[in-house]
């Protein structure tokens, strides 16, 4: 009887894992993108992501929701890929493709333009600055997720977003003075 309810508990993390695998997927990925700007080394990161959870799907203590302990593994995964020095040593040149493809090439190329120059000055804050403005910006969450996924207040994480607003149009005035 021991066997077959080992098992049972085997397929019901396999079905919550591939449940959560096919609902926020996707919303995991794109927030590894904004932290590396690397497609392979983003999908690797939440391969890793994956696997991370269902090692520690038993130590689950359902405080939050899964999404917010998914986003939360993912970006101490996206930290830990930064700090690694061959990452430190490389380059990236991301590319973002413009999704309306009824606009003519020449704004889809200024679009694409302005994407690249607003992904490479979000990655060139520091993380904390970082962190928040992708959670607020692409992930659409409120102050209290973003608080309950970085585990800090809502004060800080109004803080957090005023002054990485700042710096971030900060840069972006800075980058279009140089042209």
């Amino acid at each position: 009887m021991f066997i077959q309810e080992s098992n049972d508990i085997e397929i019901t993390k396999d079905i919550l894992l591939h449940q959560l695998m096919l609902k926020y997927g996707s919303e995991l990925k794109r927030i590894a993108y904004l932290y590396v700007n690397d497609q392979v080394e983003c999908e690797d990161i939440i391969q890793e992501v994956f696997i991370t959870f269902y090692k520690n799907m038993d130590k689950f203590r359902h405080e939050a929701s899964y999404k917010t302990w998914l986003i939360r593994i993912t970006i101490n995964k996206c930290k830990d890929h930064r700090k690694r020095w061959s990452i430190k040593n490389l380059i990236y040149k991301p590319e973002i493709h413009p999704l309306n493809t009824s606009q003519s090439s020449e704004n889809m190329y200024i679009q694409q333009q302005h994407s690249k120059e607003i992904i490479d000055q979000i990655a060139s804050l520091s993380g904390k600055y970082k962190e928040v403005l992708i959670l607020y910006y692409y992930q659409e969450m409120n102050m209290r997720e973003i608080g309950e996924v970085l585990n800090i207040s809502i004060n800080t994480v109004k803080s957090r977003l005023l002054r990485g607003k700042e710096a971030l149009q900060s840069k972006l005035e800075r980058g279009s003075k140089l042209e």
